[in-house]
């Protein structure tokens, strides 16, 4: 029996620091900062004075969530590379609802609660007027298995957000969900991750997690 065998890498990229503060953001819609611009340009090694060339990482799809932290760095990578952008709305952060725009500091404790049941139980965690994590998990994993289906060589470059790559990781290490609290995912934080898809078959392995592309 002949086998479909292909690999595919991506690169997972969350955005740099925005502007507005040190508040909780969900589909709040700040654009990155200066700091933020530079953490993205160096972690990718694309600057304005640096034209991407055949020295450069060769990314053959580029996607983006379309909040501005993430979307305005995608069409910078886009100009630079020539590559279409995609812009999917399953990549957004979770809708955080009344939460969203609070300072850190208030949240945390507005959701403590929450959090000390989310530990034991996934659905435990569902913002006000916002989105569950449960729904919220399927709709990144439901985008996670499409890349699955681009052709073998794919090497994906997908601009999103913390939230989210706090699902597609611990999915990927076989980590509990709401025990990733550990998995360090800073700002311009850069995973390479490598889907050998084998037929009906996804194996995932993590190659790098908080690297530059050199």
């Amino acid at each position: 029996m002949s086998s479909n065998k292909k690999t595919i890498i991506v690169d997972l990229l969350r955005h740099g620091q925005p502007e507005g503060g040190d508040v909780l953001r969900g589909r709040i819609d700040h654009p990155l900062s200066e700091t933020g611009w530079q953490q993205m340009k160096s972690v990718t090694a694309l600057q304005e004075e640096f034209p991407f060339d055949e020295s450069g990482p060769v990314w053959t799809d580029l996607i983006t969530s379309p909040l501005q932290r993430c979307r305005q760095f995608a069409e910078f990578v886009s100009q630079q590379t020539e590559l279409t952008l995609a812009i999917d709305e399953a990549w957004q952060e979770i809708d955080y609802g009344k939460w969203d725009g609070m300072l850190l500091s208030d949240w945390r404790k507005e959701a403590a609660y929450q959090f000390r049941e989310f530990r034991k139980d996934l659905s435990k965690l569902a913002p006000p007027e916002g989105e569950d994590y449960l729904s919220f998990k399927d709709r990144i994993l439901g985008a996670w298995d499409a890349i699955a289906a681009k052709p073998d060589g794919s090497h994906v470059l997908l601009v999103t957000h913390g939230g989210v790559m706090r699902v597609v990781l611990p999915t990927v290490l076989g980590m509990p969900l709401n025990r990733s609290f550990p998995l360090h995912i800073p700002f311009a934080c850069l995973s390479r991750i490598s889907l050998v898809v084998d037929d009906d078959k996804v194996s995932a392995s993590l190659l790098s997690h908080n690297a530059t592309i050199k």
